[in-house]
């Protein structure tokens, strides 16, 4: 199944290292669907951006987040924890996206409602992977709340509302 919004998918990265930002946003492109990324580098920056608030009060709803646990100044537990108690942002899908393989931020995430959990891969090849899955999956193949509902989701996005 394919995307059947009339503009390309939109991810919300929430990742504090800007390497791993570069290497998920690489991968996005060589995935063979049309997809957005937006950045939050830190808990904080990623409620804000969900809420609208300051910088990113023109800013676009996700049809997909991509979340880190480990974060500063607010943790991504915290983050995923706000973003499904709130009416308005609980049915966008999260996969975590974490170095952490611990039992305790596994079982944590999905209590708090993750839709999927990633350990990152340490080799590149198997990053590539592994974000090719994530497309090929959640992008690609599933009914995204968005796709159902899209007058839900803003449409002004302005560019500098970005991070690049």
């Amino acid at each position: 199944m394919k995307n059947v919004l009339d503009r390309p998918l939109r991810v919300l990265i929430v990742e504090d290292n800007p390497g791993d930002v570069r290497l998920i946003k690489e991968a996005f492109l060589d995935a063979d669907g049309a997809i957005v990324t937006a950045v939050a580098k830190d808990g904080i920056e990623a409620v804000d951006y969900l809420f609208r608030r300051g910088a990113f009060e023109n800013a676009w709803l996700p049809d997909l987040m991509m979340l880190d646990l480990n974060l500063p100044k607010k943790s991504g537990h915290e983050v995923l924890a706000a973003v499904k108690a709130d009416g308005d942002l609980k049915n966008i899908p999260i996969i975590v996206f974490s170095s952490s393989a611990a039992p305790k931020d596994v079982t944590g995430a999905y209590g708090l409602g993750a839709n999927c959990y990633v350990t990152k891969p340490a080799d590149l090849d198997e990053l590539f992977l592994a974000i090719s899955w994530i497309d090929k999956f959640w992008l690609s193949s599933v009914r995204l709340p968005s796709e159902i509902a899209p007058d839900g989701l803003s449409d002004t996005c302005s560019d500098s509302a970005l991070h690049p």
